[in-house]
């Protein structure tokens, strides 16, 4: 069946200039982390895809080791970008990323100019484009030289396969590092993806203001803590949750007591403003103007669905904001 795409979509999101660009991002973005490899239904994913687009979101968020198998994530959005999307193509921001493990030996991993190169040509054939909006070294690589790495950011966009540069999980110090190589190179760096929740808030402890300074944006990952900001743990552990699998990235021994008393605290102030923790989690974020985007995922059509309604109350009372703080401490 042939996708055609709500016209109505761009009255449902507000868009955020990303730092001093010319680019503007929807405040919620879609990341292909999970839900979107070989091991998943394709009918599932691409109603995601299709209900994401319908709603404004126009950035789609993937690496070269998404999956699993690694690589598939990319693939499969490939696909889906060919059967459905082609037509919009010029309406999408595609962002894709490399620094993680990604295939055997010394150049499959990290910030080398040859692993960089390989991946970011590997991660074009998969989604079967000529460029991609934004290309981001995923990790710091404590062993190459920060001027190898960000040389291979430049070198990409003066070839024409990414127009814009970001950076993910580095701290401020070597962030600015970063941003100096670049500036000097005459490719500023357009965004930061860091790891960002009401649970996780080193970005506080002086990115954000860097970011703001020089006119960098940011769109945090994992902003509802691996479902932690969820009403999934308030009770107990669902069987079919992260945390059960022993191979998911949130472990059981990281659902303390405490945290489920800050979890169920926190739920009854969503509650109060008429929204769900989840929802709540996200508004928190986006109150920051120095935010430009967050980044969901979703397993179902519907799980995005109540995502998106986060946009309707980005508003905080004073006391609301005391009170969050004082659950968190």
């Amino acid at each position: 069946m042939t996708y055609t795409a709500s016209p109505d979509r761009y009255k449902q999101m507000e868009y955020r200039r990303c730092g001093k660009s010319g680019i503007k991002l929807p405040l919620i973005s879609l990341g292909l982390w999970h839900n979107f490899g070989d091991v998943d239904v394709p009918e599932n994913y691409r109603k995601i895809l299709q209900l994401a687009f319908d709603s404004g979101i126009t950035h789609f968020d993937l690496a070269n080791n998404y999956g699993p198998p690694y690589g598939t994530a990319e693939s499969n959005f490939g696909k889906l970008l060919k059967q459905d999307f082609l037509p919009y193509r010029d309406e999408l921001i595609i962002s894709t990323k490399a620094g993680y493990d990604m295939w055997a030996g010394p150049y499959g991993d990290f910030g080398s100019k040859k692993y960089l190169t390989a991946s970011l040509d590997q991660s074009l054939k998969r989604m079967g484009l000529d460029y991609v909006d934004i290309f981001y070294h995923h990790r710091p690589d404590p062993e190459t030289p920060l001027e190898e790495t960000m040389g291979a950011l430049d070198l990409f966009v003066r070839q024409g396969k990414a127009l814009y540069v970001g950076i993910s999980n580095y701290p401020a110090d070597l962030a600015a590092r970063a941003f100096d190589i670049l500036n000097d190179l005459g490719t500023p760096c357009l965004i930061h993806q860091p790891k960002y929740s009401m649970m996780e808030r080193w970005v506080e402890g002086g990115l954000l203001n860097l970011l703001e300074e020089r006119g960098v944006g940011c769109i945090p990952f994992s902003p509802l803590a691996q479902g932690l900001l969820t009403d999934k743990y308030l009770n107990n552990i669902p069987d079919d949750s992260r945390a059960a699998k022993a191979s998911g990235h949130l472990q059981t021994n990281e659902i303390t007591a405490d945290k489920v008393q800050q979890v169920r605290k926190l739920n009854d102030i969503a509650s109060s403003r008429g929204q769900s923790l989840a929802q709540m989690a996200l508004s928190w974020l986006l109150k920051d103007p120095r935010v430009t985007s967050v980044l969901v995922g979703a397993s179902r059509p519907e799980q995005l669905a109540d995502s998106l309604k986060c946009l309707e109350r980005l508003d905080f009372t004073p006391e609301e904001l005391v009170r969050i703080e004082e659950i968190l401490r």
